[in-house]
């Protein structure tokens, strides 16, 4: 409507004049509702085609959208594992720091298991004093094992050179005994040096290893015992908080809240623009921005990066084929814009509906001077539209408290 009214200021308006002073032609007279075609008719047919062309210009060139808004994450609250809850340290609107404590869950059995780890590290720490009372038993026995084989060797010697001698007193058969003594003696010797190994070996190998197990569980026990206590992983404010002592939590069902950090948007916000207006968007363009939370304010902006894909063209492979014909609603070109100056969007409430008007500028293509006399014209038209739609534009500020229902979609 302001275009019409626009080019009809310039067309229309004009030819009415011309009509009603210079020919003398009166409105209700000779110029009535069933003449007004034909006496007006030079004036109409060129507002309309203005018009056309005005519009085109202005939506093509200088691209418009009220799908801006700044975005920013926010951090669930989920603790590592399921169970019910026993304290709760925040309320929604709590400001909180990176490592303070959200809320604990019912801990009895985690405590039970660190208690069980560590009663088998004790246990296994005691072990390690009887191996080495085992190991003095076996240390003594292979003692008393090789003092009864010298025993018998001395004794097996002294019989055998008797009986290499000749003497009457030692016969075959004694020495043969005495034989068979000495290596009963050394197999018993072997015995109880096997033990002392075996006593050993447990000491060196076995309990450790114990111990390293018994260590290990009681690290696992602990860790999940500390998984019962949810910490703040960032600064942030905490929002839709409302838990209850008692309640269950699982990681999988829901979040138990989220965190909203502090660094918010930094002056960017984003933009959807119709597809036809790809091939104009550059980076580096000017726009001017107004927002529903900080009205009768226009903002200056540029684009600060242009994505080269659509929202649209993503899919996440399953066991269905994709039909074209179910993606029937086209995608926006998502543009960053940027503030000018630092601070200037300070006030604006992250997640705040905005209208975002962006300006074709073609200075660096009319000071070639190879551009001709009617592309240059062309050109001049195309950037002095530009000055209607921030008309538009600042008309469209001056309403946005009036439309604010309709901006964001109640």
């Amino acid at each position: 409507m302001l275009e019409l009214l626009f080019c009809a200021t310039f067309t229309l308006l004009p030819d009415y004049l011309y009509r009603r002073f210079r020919q003398g032609k009166r409105l209700g007279k000779e110029i009535t509702l069933f003449s007004v075609w034909y006496e007006l008719r030079i004036g109409l047919t060129t507002c309309l085609m203005l018009t056309i062309a005005l519009i085109t210009v202005v939506f093509y060139y200088h691209p418009s959208t009220t799908n801006v808004t700044s975005f920013f994450r926010t951090v669930s609250i989920l603790p590592e594992g399921n169970g019910r809850v026993k304290e709760i340290f925040v309320t929604t609107n709590s400001e909180v720091k990176t490592g303070d404590v959200l809320f604990t869950l019912d801990d009895r059995t985690q405590k039970a298991a660190v208690e069980s780890a560590n009663k088998r590290i004790a246990e296994v720490e005691a072990q390690f004093a009887l191996a080495e009372a085992d190991k003095a038993v076996a240390k003594g026995g292979v003692d008393q094992a090789m003092g009864a084989l010298q025993q018998a060797i001395d004794e097996y010697e002294v019989r055998k050179q008797l009986l290499d001698e000749g003497s009457a007193a030692v016969s075959p058969r004694d020495v043969e005994k005495l034989q068979n003594t000495v290596d009963s003696r050394e197999g018993a010797l072997e015995a109880a040096e096997a033990q002392l190994f075996s006593v050993q070996t447990r000491i060196d190998v076995s309990l450790p290893a114990q111990l390293e197990t018994a260590q290990a569980s009681l690290v696992e026990a602990e860790t999940a015992l500390s998984k019962m206590t949810v910490y703040a992983g960032v600064d942030g404010v905490v929002q839709q908080f409302a838990l209850q002592v008692g309640d269950i939590v699982n990681p999988f069902m829901r979040p138990a809240g989220l965190l909203v950090p502090p660094e918010f948007s930094d002056g960017f916000f984003q933009g959807g623009f119709n597809q036809l207006n790809a091939q104009v968007i550059k980076e580096g363009m000017i726009g001017e921005m107004t927002c529903l939370s900080l009205p009768f304010v226009i903002l200056p902006v540029k684009v600060q990066a242009v994505p080269t894909v659509l929202a649209a063209g993503q899919f996440r492979p399953t066991d269905q084929l994709i039909d074209v014909q179910d993606r029937a609603r086209p995608a926006t070109v998502p543009v960053l814009v940027e503030e000018v100056f630092e601070g200037s969007t300070d006030r604006i409430a992250p997640g705040s509906k905005c209208i975002l008007n962006l300006y074709t500028d073609n200075h660096d293509k009319l000071e070639n001077e190879e551009v001709g006399f009617w592309e240059g014209l062309y050109l001049h038209m195309v950037d002095t539209v530009g000055l209607v739609h921030a008309l538009i534009l600042r008309i469209q500020t001056m309403m946005l408290p009036i439309n604010g229902l309709v901006l964001t979609g109640h």
